[in-house]
């Protein structure tokens, strides 16, 4: 894999890089996180402002970060992080061959050079090439033969411990997989214990050894998963499925084109069927268990069982749900998958003994088999895009290859047992090679550069400004930007987002979805109110001397640039917003009756805002306008904008709405856009794109004006289908003068802060009225302790996101600290377990004095 990866010039070996889609947007973010926790500020491993508007980082610490291998990365620089992953994949890859290597030796199934054979196969399984890129399941390929070597002592009546042992560290590695782990653990256990004949007695005995190592398991891990428990609550596990259908997810014989080499490819990764390719000799090894072992009838028919009981989990619904948790798999299915290709390759081993002897008419009957399958794929390759005839042809080949090194396998032919090595690794290296080209990467410099330019302006901001404040900017590489270079905004992508914070941004009129948020289209109001300090506006449009595009732009917002200048960077302009107010500030206690009852985010933000500042409602900040023009090319006209569908005149000629205003104040102007523009519509502003994040499912807010009194400006909405649905196309106006009125009467009560991390917030606030609060802009959670002049004060809720503390008039000290919930359950349960499992062990290790 090294080779291959060096042959892509992949870093550090060349230009391009080991990132891509997750990789490339969500992880290597969190990985640089990791390492910026590590060795600056330790507190962000509980609680993160780098998270959207912030959040706990124990659970998404979990599922993401928690594999004791990643601390390599810590010897790598931020920009550098590309060649430090490439070397965490393939120390994986390596340890993944090592460990099932040496479960095969240490059970006396496979040795020599043969184990080379077996191990290649496991460690370069479909599964593992389809999902390298998500590095944070890969440990599970390395733990899984340990802990199968610990379940097989049990059933031995041996140590207990090195099953406990692993499965702990696995389960804390990464509780996802381990789940997966655990389930299949019932199936091999009771495999195992058919295949031995064993009194009633030392069968429950067993069982009860198995059962109470596994809970112990469980109660060591309880650090981890009882606060992570508590996470998944509030964010992913909101989404678990209720309503279950007994249904087929596809059609179970699309299953068969896993069983070409190289049939993988992008539109796999979204939705497809599940990757299970580990080599023909593997599969023809697997199939020949049933007719070659002395294995019992009952071992044989469980082992079958355990085949079919998989491969209905990848389609039947249910079953699928069962393996992820409840939840159907964003991406990446049959993300199980791994336990069928192990299965495989363990019956494989345990039948392909040097010198089998293997009745011709069973070979004659496998290579019948292997025909019926190539001529069905074939079939089937006229609706699946990841199969060619070419690729089938050659898993043909290699079955028949297979199947004459079967059939040799008695005759001890000298360098057999190298060409049959050879062999394996050939089989199962063309299908590694083949499926990942057909993914494409981030190159190098577009990662590095990107890195390079965004850590120079954070750190500069920093010592500009030490104290604690959230930062916009109109360009983006990943939503998870604010990681990679440790700085507090709006955006952020994980598993673990609350959806209540998803929610609330896009009700103010900012892209979000399930597990994601960003801050491209504020407003002064929306600026203010979060604390959006400074302002990085890309310089050049975003591109370098030689006219690459090194900042990604991703949102319009003319509005900033009358703001005051702090500094410049090479790229990047750094701008300071005077009306953003502090993480917390004396607001009106009407808040606490605030409801949402629009779904317009301009007239939202204007409801929320004027309430904590204790003016009326109806005092809205924005007003509608009407466009001063409007012009139909080539479509179908209509009086009203909003909420039309206009339709192409002539199909194949342009089509083009144009929008223009002549705005009569300085004020900023805005334009509302649903979800329905995204994917039918270009549209630009005076002839110039508009940048926008283009991944949206709500009604967004984009500046179309501002400082342009008596100019015309012109919008134009260009279609790119035949018919477009002007879904929420209103145009506002922001009353700068009334917001400004209330911005500083936001201002005139902030909280002073003395002493800051990011899991704890310490300072001093004056209320000059009765009948307030202390509003912030965290996000409610139950992790939150707040102390008012050190007395515990339960927090309320906002606006459904927002936490508010209920307080006083008068100057109060004020400490908030997260910490996350059933924390401390969790330490007593897993110190309590530790004892437990202790006095056990020197329980039985006392010499039996009879």
């Amino acid at each position: 894999m090294g080779a291959y990866f060096a042959s892509r010039k992949m870093a550090p070996f060349g230009s391009s890089s080991i990132l891509t889609v997750d990789l490339g947007q969500q992880y290597v973010d969190f990985f640089a996180y990791l390492r910026t926790s590590l060795l600056h500020h330790p507190s962000g491993l509980l609680y993160s402002f780098s998270k959207g508007l912030g959040g706990e980082m124990w659970g998404t610490n979990a599922y993401y970060l928690l594999s004791p291998l990643n601390l390599i990365l810590l010897a790598f620089p931020k920009q550098w992080l590309t060649s430090g992953i490439l070397l965490l994949l393939l120390l994986k890859y390596g340890l993944a061959g090592l460990s099932f290597g040496w479960l095969l030796k240490r059970e006396r199934i496979q040795t020599g050079i043969r184990l080379i054979a077996f191990s290649t196969s496991y460690a370069l399984m479909g599964w593992m090439i389809a999902n390298q890129l998500n590095l944070l399941w890969l440990d599970v390929l390395t733990l899984l033969p340990l802990v199968i070597y610990g379940l097989i002592k049990i059933t031995r009546q041996e140590s207990w411990l090195p099953y406990l042992s692993w499965l702990t560290l696995l389960i804390i590695d990464n509780y996802y997989m381990a789940w997966m782990v655990c389930l299949f653990t019932i199936l091999f256990f009771i495999w195992q214990l058919s295949r031995v004949q064993l009194k009633k007695s030392r069968i429950g005995k067993i069982i009860a050894t198995y059962l109470l190592t596994s809970l112990a398991s469980v109660g060591l891990s309880a650090i981890i998963l009882l606060p992570t428990v508590s996470a998944l609550l509030g964010s992913k596990g909101t989404y678990t499925e209720t309503h279950i259908k007994w249904k087929f997810e596809y059609q179970p014989i699309k299953e068969l084109a896993k069983l070409v080499p190289g049939a993988f490819n992008f539109n796999q990764m979204p939705s497809g069927q599940a990757n299970i390719y580990v080599g023909m000799i593997i599969l023809c090894g697997a199939g020949l268990y049933f007719f070659v072992t002395q294995d019992r009838w009952p071992s044989k028919v469980i082992a079958g069982g355990i085949i079919v009981f998989l491969v209905a989990s990848f389609t039947l619904q249910p079953l699928d749900l069962l393996w992820h948790l409840g939840q159907f798999p964003v991406w990446y299915p049959a993300r199980f998958s791994f336990l069928l290709s192990f299965w495989l390759v363990w019956l494989a081993a345990l039948t392909l003994k040097p010198g089998q002897k293997i009745r011709p008419w069973i070979l004659l009957s496998f290579a019948v088999t292997a025909v019926i399958i190539t001529i069905i794929n074939l079939h089937l390759a006229k609706n699946l895009s990841y199969i060619k005839p070419l690729t089938i042809y050659l898993g043909l080949g290699f079955a028949i290859a297979a199947i004459i090194f079967l059939y040799l396998e008695p005759f001890r032919l000298p360098f057999f047992n190298f060409a049959f090595v050879c062999l394996a690794i050939f089989d199962v290296g063309y299908n590694a090679v083949s499926s990942l080209n057909n993914i494409s990467y981030v190159s190098q410099a577009q990662f590095a550069d990107y890195t390079l330019l965004l850590d120079q302006v954070s750190e500069q901001t920093k010592k500009h400004d030490a104290g604690f404040y959230r930062v916009a900017k109109d360009f983006m590489r990943t939503k998870d930007d604010s990681f990679q270079g440790d700085f507090f905004t709006g955006d952020n992508f994980s598993s673990t987002m609350e959806p209540d914070v998803s929610k609330f941004v896009q009700a103010i009129g900012q892209p979000g979805g399930d597990g994601f948020i960003t801050y491209s289209n504020g407003t002064p109001v929306t600026d203010s109110l979060l604390g959006f300090k400074y302002f990085w506006l890309a310089r050049h449009q975003g591109k370098d001397n030689q006219n690459n595009q090194v900042l990604p732009l991703t949102a319009s917002r003319p509005d900033w640039r009358r703001q005051k200048t702090v500094f410049q960077t090479k790229q990047i302009t750094v701008k300071q917003n005077k009306w953003a107010l502090p993480i917390a500030f004396g607001a009106s206690d009407q808040a606490k009756k605030l409801k949402l009852l629009t779904l317009d985010p301009l007239a939202y933000q204007s409801q929320l805002y004027q309430t904590l500042a204790g003016k009326k409602t109806d005092q809205n900040l924005f007003t509608v306008q009407n466009f001063d023009h409007v012009e139909f090319v080539n479509l179908s006209t209509s009086e009203q904008i909003t909420g039309v569908t206009v339709k192409r005149q002539q199909l194949l000629a342009p089509a083009q709405l144009i929008l223009t205003i002549k705005p009569q104040t300085n004020d900023p102007y805005y334009l509302t856009l649903g979800a329905a523009l995204k994917d039918t519509a270009n549209i630009t502003i005076n002839g110039n794109p508009l940048n926008q994040y283009a991944t949206y499912q709500n009604t967004i807010v984009t500046t179309v004006a501002d400082h342009e009194k008596g100019k015309t400006v012109k919008i134009t909405i260009s279609l790119k289908k035949a018919s477009l649905w002007l879904q929420n196309v209103s145009l506002y106006r922001l009353n700068s003068k009334a917001f400004e009125a209330s911005a500083k009467q936001l201002q005139s009560e902030p909280l002073k802060i003395t002493n800051w991390y990011q899991n704890q917030i310490k300072g001093t606030i004056h209320l000059k009225r009765s009948h307030q609060l202390i509003m912030t802009t965290i996000p409610y959670a139950k992790g939150w302790h707040v102390k008012l002049d050190g007395q515990k004060i339960t927090p309320i809720k906002i606006a459904g996101t927002l936490m508010a503390i209920p307080a006083t008039k008068g100057t109060h000290q004020l400490t908030m600290t997260y910490w996350p919930p059933l924390f401390n359950l969790g330490i007593m349960i897993s110190l309590l377990t530790l004892v437990g499992v202790i006095l056990v062990y020197l329980g039985q290790r006392k010499p039996n004095r009879h």
